[in-house]
């Protein structure tokens, strides 16, 4: 069995490694051109050789890679592989070599930290892909659309006006509805395969109205049941016995594209009580995104009853035993998710960039440089979000969202700077980090007073 020590070398990789999650969004290389430059390369592809053997063997308890130089070609192999076109590579949701860019990221990272690793998503961040979505509802609204208009029925309307989410929207529902036999409903494998199709490929304006959409109050019992049967759940989700929710996470972990999609689902909608959002990284278009990417997986989720938005997939924590608590905290991560329940009810109602984008994320980890300039650039916004409003001719309901906009991202940059100030740790940006949120609150204290005055 490896040594403890060397154990710590892997986690320690992977820490520095699953750090990039930052609100940089660097750009990463894929993983199959880093490996293909790896492997070009005579010392890089050794120790690629090395490292992945050292891991099987870790694996494995396999005693050659327990003695001291053997644990010493272990850590030289780790720190080699920092340097090398691997690290820190990321793969792209729907990009053509998919699987195998996956196959590559967790054949090097899926065991630092063992069988469970879903706290890092292996995509490149891209919320860029939803910023024309919001620009469809009005930023401030004196009301929702959603209380007036039957939004599902116009999101699948203009699905068929649009020739790219008709065709891939035909493409599913062909596989979905056709009966392969008297004992089975649908060929599930295809239909599954041309649900990630269509929330891949169609502009996520068209296939998020259809998804996530708000109901009017006068018709929630149709509008809501249209948007359940958006997926066709007879086929993708339901099945004649429901599994353990665990045991339903095993099976996904055993593939590639459902693994990474769970994961990239677990790191974007992580739910944090301290948020105003109620969302880690307050980015409801990344959780929306990573969302919809389990749909066409054996971990498909669904609407589970008609009205509200209560959402789970098809399983359940009977038969757990002991791994109850543990099945019933899986279950509640989609059934009681408040940072989830929250992104569907902003998109619903055109709400999400005028209040929940700017704001800077809450992280668990040591702030990085580059996070401080891009807190810096979102303050600036704000203030000249501030600025113009003084010259805009407003009515009284307006005027009233707007103050209370502004009171939701003063109190957020309040909770950035209270957290942020317990992981100050490195002497080098001690002063400036500080300062940066002396002066951040200060600014907010002033913009609350002014607030207040308008209110």
């Amino acid at each position: 069995m490896i040594n403890t020590n060397f154990g710590s070398v892997l986690a320690t990789f992977w820490l520095d490694y699953g750090d990039s999650g930052s609100p940089s969004r660097s750009v990463h290389l894929d993983c199959v051109k880093a490996s293909e430059q790896c492997l070009k390369e005579y010392s890089c592809s050794t120790k690629y050789r090395t490292m992945r053997q050292c891991v099987a063997g870790r694996e494995s308890n396999f005693s050659a890679v327990t003695g001291p130089e053997a644990q010493g070609e272990c850590r030289s192999a780790i720190e080699a592989m920092k340097q090398s076109p691997l690290y820190r590579c990321r793969c792209r949701r729907g990009m053509k070599k998919e699987k195998n860019c996956l196959r590559i990221f967790w054949s090097i990272f899926e065991s630092l930290q063992g069988n469970d690793l879903l706290e890092y998503s292996p995509y490149e961040p891209v919320n860029s892909r939803l910023s024309d979505i919001f620009r469809l509802a009005p930023i401030i609204a004196v009301e929702p659309a959603s209380t007036k208009e039957n939004n599902c029925l116009n999101a699948a309307k203009a699905c068929n006006l649009n020739d790219t989410c008709k065709k891939y929207r035909s493409a599913y529902i062909n596989p979905c509805t056709s009966r392969v036999s008297a004992s089975e409903v649908c060929n599930k494998r295809k239909c599954h395969k041309a649900l990630r199709q269509f929330f891949d490929k169609v502009p996520t304006k068209y296939s998020y109205g259809m998804l996530f959409c708000s109901c009017p109050a006068g018709d929630q019992t149709a509008c809501a049941e249209r948007r359940r049967q958006t997926i066709v759940p007879v086929c993708s989700y339901e099945d004649k016995d429901k599994p353990n929710c665990l045991s339903l996470q095993n099976t996904c972990k055993t593939n590639y594209i459902c693994r990474s999609r769970l994961a990239d689902f677990i790191s974007n909608c992580q739910p944090e009580v301290r948020s105003i959002s109620g969302c880690l990284r307050e980015n409801y278009a990344d959780c929306l995104l990573s969302y919809s990417g389990l749909i066409g997986t054996v971990m498909t989720p669904n609407y589970v009853r008609s009205l509200g938005i209560s959402l789970s997939p098809w399983c359940d924590c009977n038969s757990s035993g002991n791994n109850k608590p543990d099945c019933d905290k899986f279950a509640d991560f989609f059934t009681d998710n408040r940072c989830l329940r929250n992104a569907i009810q902003a998109f619903g109602n055109g709400t999400d960039v005028g209040v929940w984008q700017p704001q800077p994320p809450i992280q668990p980890t040591v702030v990085e440089p580059g996070i401080t300039r891009k807190g810096k650039e979102r303050t600036s916004n704000s203030v000249d979000a501030l600025t113009d409003m003084t010259g805009m001719d407003l009515d009284a309901d307006s005027l009233y969202q707007i103050c209370g906009m502004m009171q939701v991202q003063i109190r957020t940059f309040q909770i950035h700077c209270e957290l942020k100030s317990s992981y100050f740790t490195k002497p080098t940006f001690i002063s400036r980090r500080f300062i940066f949120c002396q002066k951040l609150i200060s600014w907010t204290v002033n913009t609350s007073a002014a607030v207040n005055v308008i209110a």
